[in-house]
């Protein structure tokens, strides 16, 4: 089994080349290491996109912009071989906190000229020594709340600046057992059977408790909130989520690997559902919508413990024909034609 140590380093390389140019560099540094028809997955109102240079233009010089003096805070940093057959690859994933000065607007979002930090986390293809496909998730209704802007309703848990794993070993820079992944991507793979069903003809506490830890964590995102412990999470976020969304579709992943006692995988998207009792506070409605998510876990023992999620809750609500963005910014935002001036 291969150490990952070639994708690993030339992501590391990437991440020291980016995070250190400006202006123009920005793209140097992109076309330096991704490949010709390189493909990069974002959040809305990023979506899809299909060259290095509209990565760069769209997405990392705005941004740069906004948040000054930047830093990558990493909590997570580790690679292995794709367990979706038909997708395959080997896939390098980082995961933390962008940080910077909030000193320029970014998506109509104000600057507050103080620290703001961007929860984030990435998944890295890399064959023939080039990133050829990136998936980037990050929490845009978390840095507006960092800016006094409320996005969605009262959530039904709570959002910090989320921590890094209680353990402190989340960066695997150098090779880890194998027979660790492989414990803990069973374990995953049990946690999916099981939240597939939802109907395992158990309770909803016993259920989890299959392949959770008692006092597990799970990090969610902006607008539904941390929560902890099984009791908890059953209460403040998996019974509503189960009981106001109807309609479910099967659950599908572009990559799923584990290293370690750390896990994760990502879906575009992962799964639909239909609001049909409300969500988040929000209105009920009749039409499905897209879930894309990434999850990353930490396994301790036969359980997990520790579970990192990033959805795009501004593609889902964007599909139920409610701009979270325009409606809290009052400027709409298009990536190709813009609004009132603005790009992103």
């Amino acid at each position: 089994m291969s150490d990952f140590g070639n994708e690993k380093q030339l992501v590391r390389e990437y991440y020291e080349r980016l995070d250190g140019a400006s202006g123009g560099d920005i793209l140097m540094a992109l076309e330096a290491f991704t490949s010709i028809d390189y493909l990069w997955r974002g959040f809305h109102p990023f979506d899809e996109i299909s060259s290095a240079c509209e990565v760069a233009e769209s997405f990392w010089r705005p941004l740069r912009a906004a948040l000054t003096c930047m830093q990558r805070r990493m909590d997570i940093f580790m690679a292995g071989q794709n367990t979706i057959v038909e997708q395959g690859g080997v896939w390098v994933v980082s995961m933390g906190h962008l940080m910077g000065l909030f000193d320029q607007p970014w998506l109509g979002i104000p600057p507050t000229g103080k620290i703001a930090m961007l929860r984030y986390c990435e998944f890295h293809r890399v064959e023939n020594n080039k990133i050829t496909e990136t998936a980037m998730y990050f929490d845009i209704p978390h840095l507006m709340v960092q800016a006094g802007l409320q996005p969605f309703p009262m959530q039904t848990a709570a959002h910090l600046v989320q921590p890094g794993p209680m353990t402190h070993d989340g960066l695997m820079f150098e090779q880890e057992n194998p027979a660790a992944g492989l414990k803990t991507l069973a374990v995953i793979e049990d946690m999916i059977r099981d939240l597939g069903q939802w109907d395992s003809g158990l309770g909803l506490a016993d259920e989890l408790r299959r392949t959770w830890s008692e006092d597990m964590i799970w990090w969610g995102p902006e607008g539904i909130g941390a929560t902890f412990t099984i009791e908890r999470y059953a209460k403040q976020h998996s019974g509503p989520f189960r009981a106001t969304l109807t309609n479910r579709s099967k659950t599908t992943h572009i990559a799923r690997l584990a290293e370690g006692n750390f896990g994760g995988f990502f879906g575009w998207p992962n799964f639909t559902a239909t609001p049909a009792g409300g969500f988040m506070g929000m209105p009920a409605t009749a039409t499905p919508a897209e879930f894309r998510v990434i999850d990353i876990y930490r396994r301790d023992a036969d359980k997990l413990v520790e579970n990192w999620i990033f959805i795009d809750l501004l593609h889902f609500w964007n599909m139920q024909g409610i701009d979270i963005l325009a409606r809290t910014t009052g400027i709409l935002v298009g990536r190709e034609t813009g609004a009132k001036g603005l790009q992103v």
